[in-house]
């Protein structure tokens, strides 16, 4: 094509269709199952994006901490989670998206068994700190 305009860039295509990765243990919470989405080998480490659901019943959920990122979003894709935000009791259903700032501390203590969510963080290797807490946290909802 002699027209077409050429750019430089430092991440490279990436189409993944759901049969190209499946869900798998070993993410951040061994309760969740984890499915990539090729993000982080395409952009080189710079964000991560990746589907999660849920995989054991909720018991004592994630604890109180914060994400070492400089982005993070959740959308919700089916389902519900049950999250304090600091003090906050957040109900995150379906449809929802949210943005939780660079160090907030949170604790997702409750989800439905069919729960499932897109999380895109960046950079891809970001950490998680356990932190002080913001109070008691509800119980969780038993799954039937």
């Amino acid at each position: 094509m002699e027209n077409a305009l050429t750019l430089e860039s430092d991440t490279d295509f990436a189409h993944i269709k759901p049969t190209d990765t499946q869900y798998l243990p070993g993410g951040l919470r061994d309760f969740f199952l984890y499915r990539d989405l090729g993000v982080a080998k395409a952009t080189h480490g710079k964000v991560i994006a990746h589907l999660v659901k849920a995989n054991l019943p909720p018991e004592d959920g994630t604890g109180w901490h914060y994400h070492v990122a400089d982005f993070q979003i959740v959308i919700m894709m089916k389902g519900w989670a049950k999250f304090m935000y600091e003090d906050k009791v957040t109900l995150v259903a379906a449809g929802d998206c949210v943005h939780q700032r660079p160090g907030m501390v949170h604790y997702l203590f409750d989800y439905s068994s069919d729960m499932e969510y897109l999380e895109i963080v960046g950079p891809a290797d970001f950490g998680s700190v356990d932190a002080q807490g913001f109070g008691k946290v509800p119980p969780v909802t038993p799954w039937a």
